[in-house]
């Protein structure tokens, strides 16, 4: 089919954040470039924001929730060594950004919301984007699906304090949750393990990441 004169102009903006963003900034992964290339970044945005959808910032979707800022996530992925048969799963996808891109890469995706009207919106959008693959199901953020794991891959997306015990727990033997903590006030890119009862924490790089609520720091939490 066609590409129409908007789908042109969004290609172009695709490939002007990733040339521009995402590639000078170590972003060496194809699999993961190919994956942000094919998604539709401002499907996920309001009407109002669609024309900044691709700056490199947190862009506000509504209900106190964002999207994370394109590098921030795109590096991310980079760091993970993505399979195509690993099993994701996406806490807090808002709109369903994340998970579309998610998509792009595995063969299965599964996205909890708590936000009814997010997760609403979420469905409606990935269906827009052909995410076929993506089961996405309302829940509380911090419980995860234990039911359909155990997950490969964790992505949460927004800054928090703590990785609850209820999220490492749903983790493969060689499992790794991605994330921004906040650690001491300061936001880190992190990739959390959890073998043998061990957490393992590796700081990716610095940045920063709208806080999600309902990670805060609670006496049960392992850290």
């Amino acid at each position: 089919m066609d590409m129409t004169v908007s789908d042109k102009v969004s290609a172009s903006r695709r490939r002007h954040m990733i040339d521009g963003h995402l590639l000078p900034n170590d972003v060496t992964d194809q699999n993961v470039i190919d994956a942000i290339e094919q998604v539709n970044r401002e499907v996920f945005v309001p009407a109002a924001r669609k024309g900044v959808a691709y700056i490199d910032k947190s862009i506000n979707v509504g209900e106190g929730r964002y999207l994370m800022e394109p590098l921030t996530f795109a590096k991310l992925l980079n760091a993970a060594d993505i399979n195509k048969t690993d099993l994701v799963l996406d806490v807090a996808p808002a709109t369903g950004y994340s998970s579309a891109v998610f998509s792009k890469l595995v063969d299965s995706v599964v996205a909890i919301e708590e936000n009814l009207e997010l997760a609403e919106q979420a469905t409606k959008n990935l269906a827009k984007e052909n995410c076929d693959n993506v089961a996405l199901v309302t829940g509380f953020h911090i419980d995860g699906l234990p039911k359909q794991g155990p997950y490969d891959i964790i992505f949460i997306g927004g800054m928090i304090d703590i990785v609850p015990a209820s999220l490492l727990n749903q983790l493969t033997e060689n499992g790794r949750i991605l994330c921004v903590l906040n650690q001491d006030g300061h936001g880190r890119a992190s990739f959390v393990t959890y073998n043998d009862k061990i957490i393992g924490v590796r700081n990716l790089f610095d940045t920063s990441a709208p806080p999600l609520k309902g990670f805060e720091k609670k006496k049960n939490f392992l850290f």
